[in-house]
């Protein structure tokens, strides 16, 4: 979580803090860094504070304050989509053509610039001189319709405007769908929708880890439904929002990074009064308080098999809120209010691509040239890798709100590998004599640092042998045990489904049984005829631990990021190929005696078992009148 740093503030409330902690307030899943303790208190007037945030505006000489945001998935899932949208797309089609090509040198344009009507201004091709004309008829690949990209692939940042966004359904203002057919598909739809006019192959194969996307689509609803002012001030109002653990209140002025958490619930009054003395509010788990952020993010989620969270941020007009910095996830930023001005900035050397953990705050000479110099507008889309240093601001005369849905936190090979390692150096010592052999007696006279230059037979033999036994070590990698161990923490990480009505009605959650008059009614009522599915493709998952089997799930789990324990259920190891019958046969409906069990009443004891759990419907309500 952020920093709960008591603040300055300027309020008709009275008393105020002002912490001089300096430094980022990082957003990590599941962290919570301690705050410092603030050193002094003292009284602001109103009046002071407002003159003194008016002098700073003036002393930018016109220029665009520039702003960041710690764009980490915090608290934790988010929105999902479970009915996704099929596009109205385009085919790319290949024809004869008659092409003028300019033959040119290769050029790296570090600063492409876009102002605020979305067109796109091209630096550093002025001082390159063309060197030869050549007409020639070559097939040339035509863009669909209403589309423009930038057309060199050796850009820093791949740049799209399209006026074909008006033909695609945005998912948060659909209907309710009745059910989801295949939570695979509707995940895929949903990214569909959300990098349109982008093709998925294209992004992946040319984009995702490697390079910025920027999307303009003149179309102010495109991002519409997900989430809106009014949506913020009504969830201020009707929950316990907590300064810190909530919501935070922060500013960037003069090279100065500040968190103005107060202890305590951030009531309305208090809140917009930050707001209107120049305060960016960040929410940090909007998907516990938002139907259409908890359908985005749940549906994502089971797209990348990655957690997929997501931030809230409302800037005042004219004013920043974090200073220059990189994150540890993908970014997706979808502009919903007003215009924000963002600069992306590339990584400063290898060892900050796709990093592991957040940065601190940088300084503006720190960062070197922006690659990117845009400004947002409703409905716009701006992807960055992790590592991409980012800052943006609210323009003068509007206020911006965005928010950033985020995925791909620590969710690498190498994170696969620090679970595959340790287990196989286990399953090695057990199986293999060579491994608890002992040591040479002499080896600390020819190994160690001081001995890296030693030529002595001894040392090689010793290099050898552990060049050995690391190739060896190859054959006991567990590695669909240890890929199970971490879907287990995925599984911890996930939203809950949202269930549509007629799943509701259908699930455990929809049975109507009740007590009247002394007697029960509306009992469930699952019968060996009954067809079932999964509630959702990565709802479950069957672990052997040991001798044992567990299916672990997501249905019980928190709208705040580890709110909850996962609650695995033991079963039987010969039920396990039933429930992988269940899995493998998603998304058809299959009948309770279909399962591969030999009795009919285990059949149905494992499916009232899952039933109970929400981890199956039923094709049909189950719950019966007696």
């Amino acid at each position: 979580m952020a920093q709960n740093i008591p603040a300055k503030r300027q309020s008709a409330f009275g008393v105020f803090v002002k912490s001089k902690a300096k430094g980022p307030t990082v957003q990590q899943i599941g962290v919570t860094k301690t705050p410092k303790t603030p050193l002094k208190m003292r009284r602001l007037s109103l009046r002071k504070s407002t003159r003194k945030i008016k002098q700073a505006l003036k002393g930018k000489s016109g220029s665009q304050p520039v702003a960041t945001h710690r764009d980490m998935p915090v608290s934790q899932n988010t929105g999902q989509g479970e009915d996704g949208v099929k596009l109205k797309g385009y085919k790319m089609k290949t024809s004869p053509t008659t092409t003028t090509t300019r033959v040119q040198q290769p050029q790296h344009t570090g600063g492409a610039e876009e102002n605020s009507l979305g067109k796109s201004n091209f630096k550093g091709s002025q001082n390159v001189k063309p060197e030869l004309k050549i007409s020639a008829r070559i097939p040339q690949k035509r863009k669909p319709p209403g589309m423009e990209e930038d057309s060199d692939d050796k850009t820093p940042v791949k740049k799209v405007r399209s006026n074909t966004a008006k033909s695609v359904q945005s998912p948060a203002k659909a209907v309710d769908i009745g059910e989801v057919e295949n939570s695979t598909e509707e995940g895929e739809k949903m990214f569909e929708w959300l990098i349109h006019p982008v093709k998925k192959e294209k992004f992946f194969s040319e984009l995702w880890e490697k390079k910025p996307l920027l999307v303009k689509r003149h179309l102010e609803s495109y991002n519409d439904g997900w989430f809106s002012t009014e949506d913020l001030t009504k969830i201020l109002h009707e929950n316990d929002i907590q300064f810190g653990r909530n919501l935070d209140v922060t500013t960037y002025e003069g090279g100065q990074r500040e968190t103005h958490n107060p202890p305590g619930r951030a009531y309305p009054a208090v809140v917009w009064d930050y707001y209107q003395n120049g305060c960016s509010v960040r929410l940090l788990n909007p998907q516990t308080y938002s139907q259409g952020v908890w359908r985005l993010c749940s549906s994502l989620q089971e797209y990348f098999s990655s957690m997929v969270g997501a931030n809230i941020y409302l800037t005042p007009p004219g004013t920043q809120g974090f200073a220059p910095h990189y994150d540890d996830i993908e970014a997706f930023v979808l502009q919903l209010e007003g215009k924000k001005h963002w600069k992306l900035y590339s990584p400063r050397n290898d060892a900050e691509k796709l990093p592991r953990f957040s940065s601190d705050n940088f300084r503006q000479e720190e960062i070197g040239e922006a690659i990117l110099d845009v400004t947002l507008e409703p409905g716009d889309l701006l992807y960055f890798p992790r590592g991409t240093i980012h800052q943006a601001s609210a323009l003068p005369d509007t206020h911006s709100l965005h928010i950033t849905v985020s995925t791909c936190q620590r969710n690498t090979w190498g994170d696969l590998m620090e679970k595959l390692v340790p287990a196989a150096l286990t399953m090695a010592f057990s199986e293999d004599v060579e491994f608890r052999q002992a040591l040479p007696r002499d080896y600390l006279d020819y190994m160690g640092l001081a001995n890296a230059d030693l030529d002595d037979p001894r040392r090689k033999a010793f290099l050898g042998t552990v060049q050995s036994l690391l190739a060896r070590l190859v054959n006991y990698v567990p590695v669909d045990a240890g890929v199970d161990q971490k879907a287990v923490e995925f599984m911890h990480d996930c939203l809950p489904p949202v269930f549509t009505r007629k799943e509701r009605a259908c699930s455990i959650y929809g049975c109507r049984t009740r007590l009247e008059r002394g007697r029960v009614v509306g009992s469930v009522d699952l019968k060996t005829s009954t067809s079932v599915k999964l509630v959702r493709k990565g709802a479950a998952r069957l672990v052997m631990e040991g001798e044992q089997v567990f299916l672990y799930h997501v249905l019980e789990n928190a709208r705040v990021y580890h709110g909850a324990e996962l609650q695995p259920i033991e079963i039987p190891p010969d039920a396990a190929p039933a429930v992988e019958y269940l899995m493998h046969s998603y998304p058809a409906y299959v009948t309770i005696d279909s399962f591969p069990l030999d009795l009919q009443q285990d059949k149905v004891d494992l499916a009232m078992l899952m039933f109970e759990k929400g981890i199956i419907i039923a094709q049909e309500p189950v719950s019966v009148d007696n």
